[in-house]
């Protein structure tokens, strides 16, 4: 697992090992960023000097991706101990000092700062993403008008009904972007 693309291009990231995280895929990560980068709704804009949320962390790989290709700031949500061992050692590998390390549950988050671009890559079939979407809103992370990207398994139902910009599947997974 590597960042694609700006300044950190070619970094190697690391994973725990177990199932326990299950890191966004390169070409799926790929894939995600030129959509974003291209589609009517996103553009450089969207990314460039934007306050970003990466909660289900993991890695760090989709919070890193947006920092390397321009983001403002990035703040990483994760609970499980050895994930956040290896976002800090992904963060220290990309040099990465425009971040900040919630040691938290995204159900139960810290109050927060509203992010322009949220990404949600929680573990597969347990419907997480709509449990934190509502969560994150009332804590402050997520307002009107932020654009929320959230992996799930590619048999899993919609997160939202609301605001559906893109559904798209690569491999396992599937991608979901909305408006908020």
């Amino acid at each position: 697992m590597r960042i694609i693309a700006g300044a950190n291009k070619g970094k190697i990231l690391i994973a725990p090992a177990g199932a326990n995280t299950r890191p966004t895929a390169d070409r799926a990560r790929q894939a995600l960023f030129d959509m974003i980068m291209h589609a009517s709704w996103g553009g450089r804009d969207l990314i460039e000097g934007a306050a970003v949320l990466d909660a289900f962390a993991g890695t760090g790989a989709l919070g890193l991706e947006a920092l390397s290709r321009g983001g403002g700031f990035c703040h990483f949500i994760e609970q499980d101990k050895a994930a956040l061992a290896a976002l800090r050692a992904n963060i220290a590998t990309c040099k990465r000092g425009d971040v900040r390390v919630w040691d938290a549950n995204a159900l139960t988050p810290p109050k927060g700062t509203a992010c322009a671009l949220v990404f949600l890559d929680p573990p597969y079939h347990r419907n997480l993403v709509q449990a934190a979407v509502p969560k994150l809103t009332a804590s402050g992370w997520i307002a009107p008008g932020s654009i929320v990207v959230a992996e799930t398994a590619r048999d899993e139902a919609a997160p939202t009904g609301q605001g559906l910009l893109a559904d798209r599947t690569h491999g396992a997974a599937r991608i979901w972007v909305w408006q908020a």
